[in-house]
């Protein structure tokens, strides 16, 4: 007989498939028996992760599709919904991944920066919670939706507060959709890892640097998170226990669990913690 997998035949969406966290996510759960969607800004990225995912898992077709898609467009993740559900149908799982991140003050980052960062990383997981909630909801046979946040979102500093602000509001985002779907029998956890050597320092702005400064800075960051050598693949597996325990949120990376409790034994500790570094 075929391996006793944990997702069988389940439909899984995820955005920022193309690479990084969301890339191992959909990796993982076609490892455990999930059909995957793909949803990506990048067609290069999708082609590859599909390609990935396909030689990996042999026997079936595991990627059902994959999308361009722009999470900050409404109008976009809506005609995804609908697409997905015309050919597949209402996935049972969706990760909402796709983010960006953002390094400078709150005053030195400009204001189209800032409009970026939050058109990303919290109206894009908007859009993803309020239109596959919708059809979740609609269906009326459970489900699961993964908000990816980051242990910024409880953890306050002065290198990233633009990208800890979206961060902390998909994390109450989050906590309030659980709530409102529970009587449905729809699962919602928010995942926040700490850091993880994906390709977002790719696309960070650096607020107030210039082209010289920010490839400095750019460098730098590669060289923290090479250092830190942790896997999207562990964050995959900690989305996986969320959705397969219903877990309300979920530290991956030591330091996010650490964070976590620090910010709810000694916040004053963590404050102060804050003010000790600058971008």
């Amino acid at each position: 007989p075929p391996p006793r997998t944990r997702f069988p035949g389940r439909l899984v969406l995820v955005t920022g498939g193309g690479g990084g966290i969301g890339r191992a996510t959909a990796l993982a759960f076609a490892c455990e028996g999930a059909d995957v969607v793909l949803a990506d800004v990048d067609p290069d990225a999708l082609a590859d992760a599909a390609r990935e995912i396909r030689e990996a898992v042999r026997e079936r077709a595991a990627v059902l599709a994959t999308h361009r898609v722009d999470v900050a467009d409404a109008d976009a993740v809506r005609a995804l919904a609908e697409a997905v559900r015309a050919e597949h149908g209402v996935p049972d799982v969706v990760v909402n991944n796709a983010g960006v991140g953002a390094v400078g003050s709150v005053v030195d980052t400009g204001l189209d920066e800032w409009r970026r960062v939050v058109d990303v990383n919290l109206w894009g997981v908007v859009h993803g919670s309020r239109v596959f909630g919708g059809l979740l909801r609609e269906r009326g046979e459970g489900g699961h939706v993964v908000n990816v946040a980051s242990m910024a979102a409880y953890l306050p500093n002065a290198i990233l507060p633009v990208y800890a602000t979206t961060k902390a509001a998909v994390l109450s985002l989050t906590e309030s959709l659980r709530a409102e779907l529970a009587g449905h029998g729809i699962g919602v956890s928010a995942v926040c890892p700490g850091f993880v050597a994906t390709g977002i320092v790719e696309s960070t702005v650096f607020a107030g640097a210039d082209a010289t400064e920010s490839g400095r800075r750019r460098a730098r960051a590669r060289r923290l998170y090479g250092a830190r050598n942790f896997p999207p693949s562990r964050v995959a597996e900690d989305i996986l226990r969320a959705v397969e325990r219903d877990l309300p949120l979920v530290p991956s990376t030591p330091e996010a669990k650490v964070a976590l409790v620090l910010s709810r034994v000694a916040p004053g500790l963590v404050r102060a913690a804050a003010r000790t570094r600058r971008p």
